[in-house]
């Protein structure tokens, strides 16, 4: 019994997915309408692969399917900061449209990581071969700066390797950075490739607009990052060229290498102190951005000027400036609460206050550095 199996209780017809091994005794179910509760091992029984393939899913792992795919999207879509779609109701008109649907858009082929709902808020992780070539991978996972290996296969062409892990929804900003190494590989080929290293570093944004619909050899839906964007070029081998080489190695006699010459230095730029009060507001900082259309997203601009903020920030301390204002207006608060966070995180500030309430109100922020 593993953590993502799919699981019958046995004191009534309720299925689930196993999302932890709680101890020896107990573990952890979360039910197809996404609540979780611990149960007793000897309470459930794993749903066996050869009953889906004998009766067909049962009613209630359909439901759960369905559900899977609408509230994961829902969870994604709030990391995202988008709103998820309207679910239309008998005798109501539906609300206003939210985000799109799962890609409809032919896959090309390639390899990819897939992550899957097991449940609404359960993700299963494969690697998805789809290649007319076999792939040797090695799959690991990151975080805080150590690296920890999990699991080493071959996968033929066409085919989709077994659950790598089970990531929570809920746990979204603790995720691990999958690190996944590749190796293509066909008997009697007569191209060779390069050893392929792929870090994937999920962002709430993208993640959610990675999801597609029937991903090509998994068949179902899932949210999909390509491996392989810029594949090496297949190196041809020369037999006999190769052969000669190694003569050459082994006899001495091989060419030397040029020696490496180090690239010229680019020249230091000056850096010069940010004003004294920067104006955070998207027409101070990119006036044609302002005016683009369509326009700009609330989290596109949030971005820019964050980007701002810290680029200012850094220059003031670098120049040895005593303060800087930075002016983000009233509005939702969002921008001033994003600033007030990293400024709480800086040891390099000394304090920082709403300044100049009589001018801004609560849209300006006073930093005073150490």
């Amino acid at each position: 019994m593993n953590v993502g199996d799919r699981v019958r209780l046995l004191t009534g017809r309720e299925e689930g997915i196993i999302t932890r091994l709680l101890d020896n005794e107990l573990v952890e179910v979360a039910i197809d309408n996404d609540f979780t509760i611990p149960v007793l091992r000897r309470e459930v029984v794993v749903v066996a692969a050869e009953e889906t393939k004998a009766f067909g899913q049962s009613a209630s792992a359909v439901a759960a399917e369905k559900k899977a795919a609408s509230s994961g999207a829902s969870r994604a879509a709030k990391a995202a900061g988008v709103s998820a779609p309207a679910v239309p109701t008998a005798g109501k008109s539906e609300g206003p449209a939210g985000p799109p649907a799962a890609k409809a858009a032919p896959v090309q082929k390639g390899l990819y990581l897939a992550l899957v709902h097991q449940s609404p808020e359960l993700l299963a992780l494969h690697i998805i071969n789809h290649t007319d070539r076999d792939v040797l991978f090695t799959y690991g996972e990151e975080l805080q700066g150590q690296y920890r290996a999990l699991a080493a296969d071959k996968l033929k062409a066409k085919s989709v390797s077994q659950a790598l892990g089970h990531w929570h929804l809920r746990d979204f900003d603790k995720w691990p950075a999958p690190v996944i190494q590749l190796l293509p590989h066909l008997l009697n080929d007569a191209t060779a490739y390069e050893l392929l290293t792929k870090r994937v570093q999920f962002k709430a944004n993208s993640f959610y607009t990675s999801r597609q619909a029937n991903v090509p050899v998994l068949q179902r839906e899932a949210y999909l990052f390509q491996l392989d964007e810029k594949p090496a070029a297949p190196v041809a081998v020369a037999p006999e060229k190769l052969a000669e080489t190694l003569q050459q190695q082994l006899s001495g006699n091989a060419p030397a290498k040029p020696a490496a010459v180090a690239p010229a230095p680019e020249p230091a730029k000056a850096l010069v102190a940010p004003p004294h009060e920067v104006d955070l507001h998207l027409e101070a900082l990119d006036p044609e951005a302002a005016k683009a259309e369509p326009p700009l997203s609330n989290t596109a601009i949030l971005k820019l000027q964050l980007e701002a903020f810290e680029d200012t920030l850094s220059r003031a301390l670098a120049t040895n400036m005593h303060e800087i204002i930075y002016i983000h207006g009233s509005g939702n608060g969002t921008l001033r609460k994003e600033l007030h966070k990293l400024l709480s995180r800086n040891k390099d500030i000394k304090f920082f206050e709403d300044s100049q309430k009589e001018k801004f109100g609560y849209g300006a922020t006073l930093v005073r550095l150490k």
